[in-house]
């Protein structure tokens, strides 16, 4: 089992910037690929981005390509999402999750995920 819990949601201005944080535990391994997705009111779940625990893969999604940024922290188990410039439209729920190995085909889809944190709440005013 991972368990996964997101941070550093909150409310900003338009054009403003968060850091968002999600913290692994339990059985984390080097093979687990971490998404990011978002779901606003009333929206499906979308992915953002994802990174590779080792850091050598990172992927976004057109719409927030060079605005998100994805890293991790290893010693700490964390991934982070870097959000710059972010706009009214993009207030959600953010999550982050995991999914043992990696196949760019579905690095897009909920289903392909196995863990998944609560959520943290992103909420951009204009």
């Amino acid at each position: 089992q991972v368990q996964l819990v997101e941070s550093g949601g909150g409310l900003v201005q338009a054009g403003g910037s968060l850091r968002l944080s999600c913290a692994a535990s339990g059985r984390t391994s080097s093979s687990y690929y971490m998404g990011w997705f978002r779901q606003a009111p009333g929206k499906e779940r979308e992915f953002v981005g994802g990174i590779s625990w080792s850091g050598a893969m990172t992927h976004y999604a057109e719409f927030v390509k060079g605005r998100f940024t994805i890293s991790r922290e290893n010693a700490k188990n964390t991934v982070y999402l870097q959000m710059n410039s972010l706009k009214p439209e993009e207030t959600a729920v953010y999550y982050c999750a995991a999914r043992y190995g990696f196949t760019s085909a579905t690095m897009a889809f909920n289903y392909a995920y196995d863990y998944w944190g609560q959520g943290t709440q992103v909420t951009v005013s204009s």
